[in-house]
């Protein structure tokens, strides 16, 4: 399995078998990866426009009316990225200012999704690698960069604002309870990208989860020096005493031994099968 995310997002269908299953990841880390660009890209919009307005929301006539307010939000737009198509409205304000003899009016524009933007710059290389990093680190600069291309420029304070926003989301999502749950099959691979941005890879451990329903869901992402038994052992640790008792049913991965080694020790009683699709 040479590349888990790219598998993952290109193969069929669920009701195939186990290579099918793989292939069921279409619907699910595609989505995730489609509602996370989605996300952070509103956060960032709408973090701009609070800058922005923060600097004249002070303005008043002579009886206090404020004269500067929020007006809603321009029509929504559909926004062609490497992760999906991404919905976005961006907000504006008004400037009442005109009806006391101001001449020039105010206007919000999105540094980030500038006006008529309908494609972003292409980045289908980048997107699984800043998704990931950016849950990771919090890095949404260098994410909203190569997600919406070299000309974007953010504010000190609107990232600082997006990067705690952020870390607090993924701090709560990475302590969520999980002793109620009870997965059927885990799809896992250390993912290795081909972006250098920095002096070493890093390796991405994933591990998708498919429920009894049939529901999937992302069970874990964790930065790594390497693809270790040390490595994916922690992961399990930490899976461990969020409360996931149990392993799944059946785990699929490639041949990496880190992995498989980890899980004899965490959870013993859950089934192996290598991908058959897994080249050396």
């Amino acid at each position: 399995m040479k590349d888990f995310i790219r598998n993952v997002i290109e193969s069929p269908d669920l009701s195939g078998g186990t290579v099918g299953a793989v292939g069921t990841m279409k619907s699910s880390l595609g989505e995730i990866i489609r509602e996370g660009a989605e996300k952070l890209v509103k956060m960032a919009v709408l973090s701009e426009f609070e800058n922005f307005f923060s600097q004249y929301s002070h303005i008043k006539d002579e009886s206090g009316k404020q004269l500067v307010v929020r007006n809603g939000s321009h029509r929504e737009r559909n926004v062609m990225t490497a992760a999906g198509t991404i919905r976005i409205k961006v907000p504006r304000l008004a400037d009442r200012r005109e009806e006391t003899g101001h001449e020039e009016r105010l206007h919000f524009h999105s540094k980030v999704i500038p006006p008529y933007l309908r494609r972003a710059s292409e980045v289908d290389d980048f997107v699984p690698y800043l998704y990931l990093k950016g849950i990771s680190s919090g890095d949404f600069s260098g994410v909203l960069s190569q997600l919406l291309g070299e000309k974007v420029s953010l504010s000190p304070q609107t990232v600082s604002r997006l990067k705690k926003k952020w870390e607090g989301e993924y701090s709560e999502w990475s302590q969520k309870n999980l002793s109620g749950k009870r997965y059927v099959y885990w799809w896992a691979d250390g993912v290795y990208f081909n972006i250098r941005m920095e002096s070493e890879r890093s390796c991405m451990l994933v591990i998708v989860g498919a429920l009894s329903d049939g529901s999937k869901e992302l069970v874990a992402v964790k930065e790594g020096p390497r693809e270790s038994e040390l490595s994916w052992q922690n992961l399990l640790l930490d899976l461990k005493r969020r409360g996931l008792s149990y392993g799944p049913l059946l785990a699929i991965g490639d041949g990496a031994l880190g992995f498989w080694n980890a899980i004899k020790k965490e959870y013993p009683e859950s089934r192996q099968q290598r991908c058959w699709g897994w080249r050396a």
